[in-house]
């Protein structure tokens, strides 16, 4: 820091490749409470030579606020879009049902998208729920575009997912009670609440010391469909992407098979994350029961062997039918998907 220099803590992990081994770091500074620094850098020289001569100091933009309101409640986090993804209809049928739910604000790390999402996402910055930090990693490293390296391979891990994921609870720490951590495709959906304001509500009342509630995630196959037809809707036939109100059939938990959970965290008691948990805290954690939330997810069925019968019927997502409906038609239109 410019007014004074502090050693570092490092928390890191390794990417490795063919050629090399890139490690990669959340570099946390210890301020002392009568610093008031503005700036930071980094430096090798030891703590005793002049640090001022460094060309790069980067602006503190995540300083803590004294007083205890935020500018949002409730903060999704959507690590990485890249390639071609031009899933219009679920990202905009998400976004709707998280802003019924009571989000207002959507962080999204764009590496690249498809033109028709680039549209959605233009018409959802300038509404102000989106948030959009441009992210071309691509052009200085060969990410790898899966989360399984052996699979995947690339030098540094599924687009920087594990950065954005960590860089996106710092952006928000202050400014946002609560940050929900998960993909594009995902819904964190209560079941036993209204919304999220009075679901965290209880759950906090109920566990004053977790900081992290990890929520369970449950797979809706997009290859089985609703046999009624009624949300078959002609107009949203034209729109690019999968229409999840279709999808409705639950895959069951397999026995003895790690269930994936995503997380909604306080981001002030959160010092480092990962993907599915988090590394390193200050509160405890607490796993949220299935029946009062869980993740939907409408995706490639993980259980491709089960019929309709086998599976569960879940219909959460049409109790928001009257106002979804109009909600997204909206969209498509003002963002010129639907003329």
């Amino acid at each position: 820091m410019r007014s004074q220099s502090h050693k570092l803590d490092l928390h890191g992990e390794t990417i490795f490749n063919n050629l090399e081994i890139i490690p990669l770091y959340d570099v946390l500074c210890k301020n002392e409470p009568k610093c008031k620094a503005t700036h930071v850098t980094l430096s090798l020289l030891p703590d005793t030579q002049d640090i001022y001569n460094q060309e790069l100091f980067l602006p503190i933009k995540n300083q803590e606020q004294q007083e205890k309101t935020f500018q949002y409640n409730f903060t999704v986090c959507i690590s990485n879009l890249f390639g071609t993804y031009n899933n219009v209809l679920q990202f905009v049928q998400t976004i709707e049902v998280y802003k019924l739910l009571g989000i207002q604000r959507v962080v999204i790390y764009n590496t690249s998208c498809g033109p028709d999402l680039e549209k959605v996402l233009h018409y959802y910055r300038k509404e102000g729920t989106l948030e959009i930090v441009p992210w071309p990693i691509n052009q200085f490293l060969n990410p790898s575009k899966g989360w399984n390296f052996k699979e995947h391979g690339g030098d540094i891990h599924y687009y920087g997912q594990l950065t954005t994921l960590n860089e996106c609870i710092y952006r928000n720490m202050y400014r946002s009670r609560y940050v929900l951590l998960n993909d594009i495709d995902e819904i964190v959906m209560p079941y036993q609440h209204a919304n999220l304001d009075l679901l965290l509500e209880q759950l906090q009342r109920e566990h004053p010391n977790v900081g992290v509630f990890t929520i369970e995630n449950h797979i809706f196959p997009k290859t089985l469909f609703d046999h009624s037809g009624r949300f078959n809707r002609t107009e949203w036939k034209k729109v690019p992407g999968i229409n999840i109100l279709e999808h409705i059939y639950r895959e069951p938990d397999r026995k003895n098979i790690f269930n994936p959970t995503k997380m909604i965290v306080s981001p002030r008691q959160v010092v480092q994350t990962s993907v599915h948990s988090v590394l390193k805290k200050y509160g405890e954690t607490f796993l949220v029961p299935p029946d009062v939330c869980r993740i939907v997810h409408v995706r490639v069925p993980l259980q491709g062997s089960l019929t309709k019968e086998q599976l569960f019927v879940d219909k959460k997502l049409w109790e928001y039918e009257n106002t979804l409906l109009p909600n997204v038609d909206n969209v498509l239109k003002k963002s010129g998907i639907l003329n």
